[in-house]
């Protein structure tokens, strides 16, 4: 709740009208919309076939009306709260990375009169709330965000079960060329999640948010010791490659349609919220 005042910033009408393409640079969508948006004085290079007859007959002087694109945005965050996700060396945990991000996302999509569902995978039962519009059903996201984080923490020590059971229920709450937004590491996702993510990607829109801790895209390879705080001992081995692998995959994915981008956890919500204003022009 208290990331809202970082998903406002820069939020605007403009942003319902922005190309539906990833790319370094954002460009206007194509034709005029058919939604009504503002009715304003003509101005020069303004297409005559938009001249509003009404405002032009009551005030004397040539008025146009601008429009906006009709869409109904239904938006799905899949957040990744299994065992593995609940690790981190920089500031928080990569499950509560995820969260920050998507909960950014799912405030300026409301904002925009879009409508947000969510999915946590977990070792339990998953989580699932259908998409819904409006602020009340953002507070019921990140209610639910919070309580099943505090259910996977009691189980941090088990073994991941695989995403792709919750994958085919998220797809499920969305209509056709609705949007589904993935935040996890994808560790260990299951020996058919990339078949079933094929799938659903030639029906509703997938986009992947990669949690990345600072620990992976260590440059430094060897082997690092660990103590818990119930008294467990181990060690973490680094290869020298995260950073390297984890634009690979990235790279991977966006061959195949599903574009995504890295999220750092040690770089924190004031970092994510301009990444999110990106990911959200594109759904």
């Amino acid at each position: 709740m208290g990331l809202r005042h970082l998903a406002r910033r820069g939020a605007a009408p403009a942003t319902r009208t922005l190309a539906g393409l990833p790319g370094g640079i954002v460009t206007k969508r194509r034709g005029r919309g058919s939604e009504p948006e503002d009715v304003r004085p003509w101005s020069e290079g303004d297409d005559r076939r938009h001249i509003d007859r009404n405002a032009t007959a009551r005030t004397g002087q040539l008025h146009v009306r601008t429009h906006h694109d009709e869409r109904d945005r239904a938006v799905v965050l899949l957040a990744d709260f299994r065992p593995s996700m609940l690790f981190g060396t920089r500031r928080t945990l990569r499950s509560v990375a995820a969260a920050e991000a998507l909960a950014l996302l799912g405030w300026r999509i409301v904002a925009d009169g879009g409508r947000v569902g969510l999915a946590v995978a977990t070792v339990d039962e998953p989580v699932v709330l259908r998409p819904a519009g409006g602020e009340r059903a953002m507070a019921s996201v990140t209610g639910a965000l919070a309580l099943a984080h505090a259910g996977a923490l009691e189980k941090a020590g088990e073994a991941d079960p695989p995403l792709e059971p919750l994958l085919g229920i998220a797809a499920s709450l969305l209509p056709s060329g609705g949007h589904l937004v993935i935040a996890s590491a994808l560790d260990a996702p299951g020996p058919d999640f990339e078949r079933l993510l094929g799938l659903v990607a030639e029906r509703v829109s997938v986009r992947l948010v990669l949690v990345s801790d600072a620990f992976e895209r260590a440059k430094r390879p060897g082997f690092f010791p660990f103590a818990l705080s119930d008294g467990r001992r181990g060690s973490l081995r680094a290869d020298g490659a995260g950073a390297r692998a984890l634009d690979a995959r990235l790279s991977d994915y966006a061959a195949r349609g599903i574009a995504g981008l890295r999220l750092d956890v040690e770089a924190g919500p004031e970092t994510y919220a301009p990444l999110m204003e990106r990911l959200d022009a594109v759904l």
